[in-house]
């Protein structure tokens, strides 16, 4: 193993992203930042480094332990980083406030009426 390599290749190999293709797109749109810098898919990354990855409201924050451009099972994609102590922390907030946050779709008791409602409905309105 060397000790640079692709971040495209890197997130990738470290299951933060499905496909590479997916990995450079997300590389694109400033959603993976190394260092606290905004990065080209070329960018190469060593350990120690501290890579930031961004999947919708997810924010992941880690440290780059191992280099690997090989693909592998989950388990051994985990040896390839460390995820920060305020990464877990900040992670943990979000989850607690979604869990805590109220359904919206609760306020809705039946949602849009049927034709058979609307029916009654203007018998009622125009009847009454």
């Amino acid at each position: 193993m060397s000790d640079k390599l692709r971040v495209d290749k890197w997130v990738w190999a470290a299951r933060f992203f499905k496909t590479r293709s997916i990995a450079v797109e997300a590389i694109g749109k400033g959603r993976v930042l190394v260092n606290r810098q905004p990065v080209k898919p070329a960018r190469e990354v060593g350990v120690g480094d501290e890579v930031e990855v961004r999947r919708g409201d997810e924010v992941l924050v880690v440290q780059v332990r191992a280099i690997s451009g090989v693909r592998g099972p989950a388990p051994q994609a985990r040896l390839l980083y460390e995820e920060t102590a305020e990464s877990v922390a900040a992670r943990d907030r979000y989850a607690e406030q979604r869990r805590l946050a109220p359904e919206p779709s609760a306020d809705l008791d039946m949602g849009r009426p049927t034709k058979r409602d609307r029916r009654q409905m203007e018998r009622w309105r125009f009847d009454g």
